[in-house]
């Protein structure tokens, strides 16, 4: 069945004048009639019915008038439709984020101050690569390789926050065995980064001590202020400490860092802001 004579039948059956409607259309009237007729003949019933030198409706005439005057607005306004989602998913950048979690969302801040337009569509998946850009570190799978088009692995360094006033505060860098009898603010260990910070302090011969469990960077370092706890603290990932009462230190032994590795996918649809924002994270590291 095909649209155009839907939209035929639609028109002769709001002028119920085969001779206007075919005005209107812009077609000459044999044309419009022949239409009709195989319109008819496709769905095995009468439209249409004589009355004197004119027509009227059907009752089967009248039930497809009423599903069309629905139907054809609908599908009428569906490439306008399209292409408002062809611009909102052209500004939309899909964003798997399985680590640097606030250094990412504090860099879609301000990158939406230059770009207010840019819509981020963002999750936490391991198994899931149908995204514009991935962030993810060392220790998760690496099945995304063949889905990247550009990929950046920067070395991000694990130091460690200090309260101001510990004995620990003036020294340029500290060995983590060092600090074994200390309280630590630790992320979770059902956490990559716990994990991996676990594994550090088995490299430097003990388990930690866990003061308080947190995710969020303001929290830890609020609680280290207080001066009972020390915390591990990714470089790049969390920033600069924001909190005068708290120092970071390089940790001289053993070595403490990882990978934070950026990729830029190949989808599609494209994102236009997609490549744009890739940039503007590793200028950010």
């Amino acid at each position: 069945m095909e649209l155009h004579k839907l939209k035929y039948f639609h028109t002769v059956a709001q002028c119920q004048h085969m001779t206007r409607a075919a005005e209107q259309l812009h077609i000459a009237q044999p044309s419009l009639t022949q239409a009709i007729h195989s319109l008819e003949q496709e769905m095995g019933v009468e439209l249409f019915a004589k009355r004197g030198r004119g027509i009227y409706l059907t009752e089967f005439g009248e039930y497809l008038k009423r599903r069309l005057d629905v139907l054809l607005p609908e599908i009428d306004a569906l490439p306008g439709e399209m292409e408002q989602l062809k611009s909102k998913v052209s500004k939309t950048i899909k964003l798997n984020i399985l680590a640097a979690s606030t250094f990412v969302i504090n860099n879609i801040v301000s990158y939406r101050e230059k770009h207010p337009d840019v819509i981020f569509d963002f999750e936490q998946n391991e198994r899931k690569y149908d995204c514009d850009i991935m962030i993810t570190t060392n220790g998760l799978s690496e099945d995304s390789s063949k889905n990247y088009v550009h990929r950046c692995v920067k070395q991000e360094k694990i130091l460690l926050a200090v309260p101001r006033d510990s004995v620990y505060a003036e020294r340029e860098s500290i060995e983590l065995g060092e600090v074994r009898g200390e309280s630590f603010v630790l992320l979770s260990f059902s956490r990559l980064f716990g994990v991996i910070c676990n594994k550090f302090c088995a490299m430097a011969g003990f388990y930690p001590k866990t003061l308080f469990e947190s995710d969020s960077p303001m929290a830890v370092q609020n609680i280290i202020s207080t001066g009972t706890g020390i915390a591990f603290w990714p470089e790049y990932s969390w920033g600069k400490v924001k909190n005068k009462n708290v120092v970071l230190l390089p940790i001289s032994s053993p070595t403490c860092q990882r990978d934070l590795i950026i990729e830029l996918h190949e989808r599609l649809p494209r994102s236009e802001y997609a490549e744009d924002f890739y940039k503007y994270l590793l200028k950010q590291i």
